[in-house]
């Protein structure tokens, strides 16, 4: 054999190896991509509902000052139309 045959062996056996490597490689990082997902789900999973959760609160929380806030007028409301009928009747009893 001449020294090109030699040369054309060592680099297909040396291409075959590469891609024996190759497939372990991808198999290595999809292995490690899925690890990573594994971990990293929940804790999207869980901020994501964090952040619907809360933002369920603000809007439940401004609803509720809302209402505070006209209870509170018609309590005044009625406080006023009480005097006015407090007033009237002891004028007209009189």
């Amino acid at each position: 054999m001449n020294e090109k045959d030699l040369i054309l062996n060592e680099v297909k056996e040396h291409q075959c190896q590469e891609n024996k490597m190759g497939w372990r490689f991808l198999l290595m990082t999809l292995l490690i991509f899925a690890i990573a997902w594994l971990l990293l789900f929940p804790k999207i999973y869980l901020q994501s509902q964090i952040y619907y959760k809360s933002r369920d609160i603000a809007v439940l929380t401004g609803e509720y000052n809302v209402l505070k806030e006209e209870n509170r007028i018609l309590k005044t409301k009625v406080e006023s139309i009480r005097f006015k009928n407090q007033v009237l009747d002891t004028m007209f009893d009189e």
